[in-house]
C-alpha cells in the first residue's frame, strides 16, 4: 500500500535576508521595489508586499556579510507543525524549539544538508493596514502603493547547495513538498530542482553551486500581476542605477517571466510574473530537463548569464 502523502505546509511564509548595507538596501526594497514597512526590531526592518496577508514576507538585517539568514514556512495547522518537528527530529535534522519573532509565533529550525536554517511556525500576526493604507476593496491587504516596482506579493526563493538531491529528499521527506521541475545531467546528476508546498509550480528551488562551495543565497523572487509590470520595473531600475543581471525574458523551466537585479547589499533580487501556471493535478509528475535541453537557455532562446551560476551570497 502506498503511504498517502502528508502535506502539511501551508506557503512560503518569509525570508530573513542579510546585507552590509542597510540604508541603501532599505531604500532599494521599500523605494525601489515597492515593498511596504511594517516594523522594526533590533538590527532588523520587517517588509511586505501590497497584497501579502502576514505581517512580513522579508526581515532586512544589518549584518557584515550578504546572503539568507533563514527561510520560513507556515504550516497548516498547530498540530502539523508538531508533527514536522517530530518528522525533523526523528530524521536528524532538526535543531529544536524557538521563541518567535516580531511577525510570528513559536518555531522549530532544522537546517538542510547544506546547513542553511529553516524555520516553521503556525502562529502568525496578519498584517492591519493603517488608516491611510486600508484599499477600497476589503479582500486585498492594503491599496495599491503606486511605488517604484509595487511588489504585490512573495513568491519563491532559490538556494545554491553542493548536493540537490540530499536537499530534496530534506524537503521531500522532512517537509513533504513536492518535486514539480528537475535538471538531470547526462551522468545522472540532478543538477536542479524546484518544489512546492501548494499550487503553485514552486515556493523554493535549488540548483548546484558551480563554484563547489554550497550553503548560499541565489536569489528571492517577489510577484507583479502581469508581463507589462516586468517591463516598467526594467525602467524603474535602470532610473535607479539598479544592476539588471538579466531579462526581461522567460525562463524554460517553470515558464516563469522574470528580470533579476542586485540589490545594494549584493543580494539577488527577482521579479516575475508567476501566476500563470498552476500544479492542480495531485499526481503530477515531475518534469525533467537534460543537459542538452537546458544548454539551450531559456524559452525563447536567451543564453543563461554565465553570473547566473557563480553569483550568489554570501560572495566566495
Amino acid at each position: 500500500m502506498i503511504e498517502e502523502p502528508c502535506h502539511d505546509l501551508a506557503h512560503l511564509g518569509h525570508v530573513e535576508m542579510f546585507t552590509p548595507k542597510p540604508e541603501e538596501s532599505l531604500h532599494f526594497f521599500v523605494n525601489v521595489l515597492g515593498l511596504t514597512e511594517s516594523g522594526r526590531e533590533g538590527d532588523s526592518v520587517y517588509l511586505r508586499g501590497w497584497d501579502d496577508y502576514e505581517f512580513h514576507t522579508l526581515k532586512l538585517t544589518a549584518s557584515k556579510t550578504s546572503g539568507m539568514g533563514h527561510v520560513a514556512f507556515r504550516t497548516h495547522s498547530p498540530q502539523a507543525l508538531e508533527r514536522r518537528a517530530k518528522i525533523l527530529e526523528a530524521k536528524g535534522w532538526g535543531e529544536g524549539w524557538h521563541d518567535g519573532d516580531l511577525g510570528h509565533g513559536k518555531t522549530y529550525r532544522a537546517r538542510t544538508p547544506d546547513g542553511q536554517p529553516v524555520e516553521l511556525y503556525y502562529e502568525t500576526r496578519w498584517y492591519e493596514a493603517p488608516p491611510e493604507l486600508k484599499p477600497a476593496l476589503k479582500n486585498q491587504a492594503m491599496r495599491y502603493p503606486a511605488r517604484g516596482c509595487n511588489a504585490r506579493r512573495i513568491d519563491h526563493l532559490n538556494l545554491l547547495v553542493n548536493d540537490v538531491s540530499q536537499t530534496r529528499v530534506f524537503f521531500e521527506a522532512g517537509l513533504g513538498m513536492r518535486l514539480t521541475e528537475q535538471i538531470v545531467l547526462d551522468d545522472g546528476t540532478e543538477a536542479g530542482a524546484w518544489m512546492t508546498a501548494t499550487n503553485k509550480t514552486y515556493d523554493i528551488a535549488f540548483t548546484k553551486d558551480a563554484t563547489g562551495s554550497g550553503g548560499r543565497f541565489h536569489h528571492l523572487t517577489y510577484a507583479v500581476d502581469c508581463r507589462e509590470d516586468i517591463l516598467r520595473a526594467a525602467d524603474v531600475f535602470l532610473e535607479n542605477g539598479v544592476f539588471i543581471e538579466t531579462g526581461p525574458h522567460k525562463h524554460a523551466v517553470q515558464q516563469t517571466f522574470f528580470l533579476y537585479v542586485w540589490e545594494p547589499g549584493g543580494n539577488r533580487v527577482e521579479l516575475a510574473n508567476a501566476g500563470a501556471r498552476l500544479m492542480l493535478a495531485p499526481d503530477w509528475k515531475p518534469i525533467r530537463w537534460t543537459q542538452a535541453e537546458r544548454m539551450k537557455g531559456q524559452a525563447w532562446g536567451l543564453k543563461t548569464v554565465e553570473s547566473f551560476h557563480t553569483h550568489g551570497t554570501p560572495p566566495v
